[in-house]
């Protein structure tokens, strides 16, 4: 009995082997099948799929008239009226009524000089014109009573009544009296002159503006002396420097190679670098008739065909030499691409917009034609970056390497 007992107790030795075996290749079998859908997975996903090299390029806002243009050229802003407004006499300023930025009227005073020399000089002028003048007034009386004088003796001597010799007293009186008259009228003249040149002595110690202008710099203060020629130490020459706003033109340099695209009268664009967002319409008012040997360059001159308050002189700007003038509609900027960036999708037009190195297809609406290059109305945005050139074998979500240079 004890034996029979322990023989049941015994373990076979095939069962406990082949349970271990099921449990590998069920094992195996699991992971062969989770491989093949993970490799299924990246497959779809493009993993095992070569990226196909592409042309990029980036949406950008453009002007129309970027399509239109011949010729680019830079230079800056120049004022064509300009002056260093100085004092005609050397004196100390005890005055000055501007600063940068004033706008002055031709003819208004914007400065003076000690004038107290001067200003004498001018009181004095005008008292002895007014003499003289009193003078003038005694002469034509003594004048008026040796005329009627001389009438009376001159009907008297014909009647007998007097000798010759009064007469000829009254005649010589008469004549002393004419020439008396014009002496007088001589020194009024004289004291007359003297007073205008008192008047213009004044006149310098006052400066004013030359023309319609703004103050450009303050070059002296009040208590400096000041002299048309600065030749001494701490003498300034000029008061202030002044420019007519309405005269500023944009002087740019022209390759001579290129020179044969441009003549007078072309319409331009101006393009100021403080204000990158806005366009100037111009036109060019001069070819300057002669070269820059050491820039082999030739200066044209482009006036503003609207005035425009932020423009000042000695801003740099970019000159767009055009074919053309440019329309009322095409003055603001597009959001544009090149057209054979867009693909048509039956009624829908498509461009593939670039997201991690993939190409994913994007809908766009379409505007204008600029020549190469089509209006986006919606779909992408300024600074996105496209597929250029859209191959046949791209598509949504295509894994794709940027083509450098």
């Amino acid at each position: 009995m004890a034996s029979e007992d322990l023989s049941r107790l015994k373990i076979g030795k095939s069962e406990s082997v082949i349970r271990p075996k099921k449990k590998r290749r069920l094992i195996r079998l699991f992971a062969g099948i989770l491989l093949v859908f993970i490799a299924a997975v990246l497959y779809f996903k493009g993993v095992f799929t070569p990226s196909v090299q592409v042309e990029a390029a980036n949406v950008s806002r453009i002007y129309p008239s970027q399509t239109f243009t011949v010729l680019n050229a830079s230079g800056y802003v120049v004022a064509q009226r300009k002056a260093a407004v100085a004092s005609k006499v050397t004196g100390r300023l005890i005055s000055l009524s501007v600063e940068e930025g004033s706008r002055i009227k031709k003819g208004e005073v914007i400065a003076r000089l000690e004038n107290e020399d001067v200003q004498a000089a001018r009181n004095q002028a005008e008292a002895n014109l007014n003499n003289a003048r009193h003078t003038l007034e005694q002469a034509d009386a003594e004048l008026k009573d040796a005329d009627l004088a001389f009438e009376r003796t001159k009907d008297l001597l014909s009647k007998g009544f007097v000798a010759k010799a009064d007469n000829d007293s009254a005649e010589a009186r008469y004549k002393k009296a004419v020439a008396g008259v014009a002496a007088a009228k001589a020194a009024v003249n004289a004291s007359q002159a003297l007073l205008q040149a008192a008047n213009v002595s004044i006149g310098y110690t006052l400066v004013r503006a030359p023309f319609d202008a703004v103050v450009l710099t303050k070059n002296a203060d009040v208590g400096d002396i000041v002299t048309p020629i600065g030749a001494a130490a701490n003498v300034q020459a000029a008061v202030v420097t002044v420019a007519d706003m309405n005269s500023l033109q944009v002087e740019a340099d022209v390759s001579e190679s290129n020179l044969s695209q441009i003549k007078e009268g072309q319409p331009c664009e101006i393009q100021l670098d403080s204000f990158p967002d806005d366009r100037f319409r111009g036109e060019v008012h001069m070819i300057v008739p002669t070269a820059d040997r050491t820039k082999a360059t030739v200066m044209v001159k482009v006036r503003f065909l609207d005035k425009d308050g932020r423009i000042l002189p000695e801003m740099s700007a970019r000159v767009a030499f055009l074919k053309r003038q440019v329309r009322p509609d095409e003055q603001k900027p597009r959001i544009a691409i090149n057209s054979k960036a867009v693909l048509d999708r039956g009624r829908r037009k498509v461009v593939f917009l670039i997201k991690d190195n993939r190409a994913i297809e994007t809908p766009v609406s379409t505007g204008d034609q600029f020549d190469d290059m089509i209006e986006i109305l919606s779909g992408v945005k300024a600074g996105d970056r496209i597929v250029s050139r859209p191959l046949d074998k791209i598509k949504n979500g295509s894994k794709i390497k940027v083509a450098e240079g």
